[in-house]
């Protein structure tokens, strides 16, 4: 019997909260008013993940797995898991607990009343530090101001999606995927249900600095061209000092001539302030090349190590998985 509901959980190093997760989980299940499917994508784990979800899915047979051939990382796991979910309602949520399943029947009631994304908007962090919560609540601001389009703020990947939505983003053939960013994107009737996130329930937290400033980076450059517009009015402005700083060094040199200013240390301090310039310039230049790069190679999104509890005459069962569309090999 085909899904009407299908639930997308990526999977990375989560050994010590699947069972707790799949026991939540499972009671939405079974409460829902039709059939489910829960689809759990190891993302290349280096601990026993991959065993306890060939253990959910003996033991439970609406319990379906992909494992990724090794980590392609958290926004393409997604991808993975939306590209064979067979839902009329997929609900995308992260498997540390912290987006709590109980929220699900409340977004599918929001999904009866006529929309078609319905995404979890926190209100409060829950045991996190400061500076965690000030760079989040920075970046989340920033992003919005900067952005082509509206994406809501404080807002994760936590969302339920209608299978229209489902469809429209797997046909996208973008590669730097921004999930919630790609959400706002495709537009459709959106709104929001309020919740307190919860602290992870178990293991370290994955998201360390370095990913969530990639994470942050990838979403200011996919949906963004100020950036690039910043770069040139920083180097307007550089020109505009330079040509002050000329004039300002002529004036020295012919009516002040015992300046110090005019020696080797004004020129040290120009070269390094031009030199800063025209680095920041290049390196925001080279993170939009480097998308282009990314987009033209034809890379696959990733590769299929196993792929379980899927019909073969509802989705595709493919060991390649190429911008959204099944590729058999």
């Amino acid at each position: 019997m085909r899904p009407h509901y299908s639930f997308v959980v990526p999977i990375y190093n989560e050994e010590a909260t699947i069972p707790e997760l799949y026991r939540r989980i499972s009671s939405i299940m079974d409460r829902m008013d039709g059939p489910v499917e829960l689809i759990l994508i190891n993302d290349g784990s280096r601990d026993r993940s991959w065993e306890l979800l060939r253990e959910l899915h003996q033991r439970d047979a609406r319990v379906c797995y992909l494992s990724l051939a090794r980590n392609f990382g958290h926004q393409i796991a997604v991808t993975a898991g939306l590209n064979f979910a067979r839902g009329q309602i997929v609900v995308i949520l992260d498997a540390d607990l912290q987006d709590p399943p109980e929220l699900i029947p409340d977004m599918v009631e929001k999904w009866r009343q006529g929309y078609q994304v319905v995404y979890a908007q926190r209100t409060q962090r829950q045991r996190e530090g400061w500076f965690k919560r000030f760079t989040a609540y920075a970046f989340y601001r920033i992003l919005k101001q900067l952005a082509d389009v509206e994406i809501p703020t404080d807002t994760g990947d936590f969302c339920l999606l209608d299978r229209q939505v489902v469809d429209v983003l797997n046909a996208m053939p973008e590669r730097n995927r921004y999930i919630r960013g790609l959400r706002s994107w495709v537009g459709f009737r959106q709104t929001a249900i309020l919740f307190e996130r919860n602290p992870r329930f178990a293991g370290d937290v994955k998201y360390t600095f370095r990913k969530s400033l990639g994470l942050a980076v990838n979403g200011l450059v996919s949906f963004s061209k100020v950036p690039l517009r910043i770069s040139t009015y920083i180097g307007l402005f550089s020109a505009a000092i330079a040509l002050c700083m000329a004039i300002l060094v002529l004036y020295w040199r012919f009516f002040a001539p015992g300046s110090p200013l005019t020696g080797y240390a004004a020129i040290i301090v120009a070269v390094f302030f031009l030199g800063a310039v025209q680095l920041v310039s290049i390196g925001i230049l080279g993170e939009y090349i480097g998308r282009i790069y990314e987009e033209i190679k034809g890379r696959p999104l990733y590769t299929l190590a196993e792929v379980q509890g899927f019909h073969e005459a509802e989705t595709p069962s493919p060991q390649v998985i190429s911008n959204g569309h099944a590729e058999r090999r």
